[in-house]
């Protein structure tokens, strides 16, 4: 007879180590980023923020400032988060990265959970109507299967 040794479980070893959330500045991304820190600071995790800078559309060719909007978005997140990680210090601390990628909002995910090695993926639900016909990315990063994804209402 053989003896059969089960895996040595680790306390605090089993989580993940980088959650990737996407933020838009809307409402369910600021809630998806809220989620992900409080998971990422329970499992001791990197929390890498992720905005994805829409590349250049039909508008941008009949002159919308779209790289200087992309530019301030990125900045109104960054200050968002560094005010609500200071309001928070002592509290919670949680470790964090904020990146940009160009590209459509599943594209850019895809792009930054692959670079940045992510173990786990939140978004927050879609909040638009079109998407329940044609999908939201959250629906294609869960089709994608490639990490865990967490959607936030």
């Amino acid at each position: 007879m053989t003896e059969q040794h089960s895996p040595q479980f680790e306390r605090g070893t089993d989580g993940p180590k980088v959650i990737v959330v996407g933020v838009d500045g809307s409402d369910s991304s600021l809630r998806a980023a809220a989620y992900a820190a409080g998971l990422a600071r329970r499992q001791h995790a990197l929390l890498a923020v992720v905005y994805v800078r829409p590349v250049m559309t039909a508008g941008a060719a009949m002159g919308a400032p779209v790289a200087e909007t992309t530019d301030e978005i990125a900045e109104e997140l960054v200050a968002q988060i560094r005010e609500a990680t200071e309001r928070t210090k002592g509290i919670f601390d949680v470790r964090w990265e904020f990146h940009t990628f160009p590209g459509d909002p599943y594209g850019g995910l895809v792009k930054a959970a692959d670079e940045l090695k992510a173990d786990a993926v939140v978004v927050g639900a879609s909040e638009q109507a079109g998407h329940r016909i044609v999908g939201s990315v959250a629906v294609r990063l869960v089709k994608a299967g490639r990490w865990p994804v967490t959607v936030v209402p």
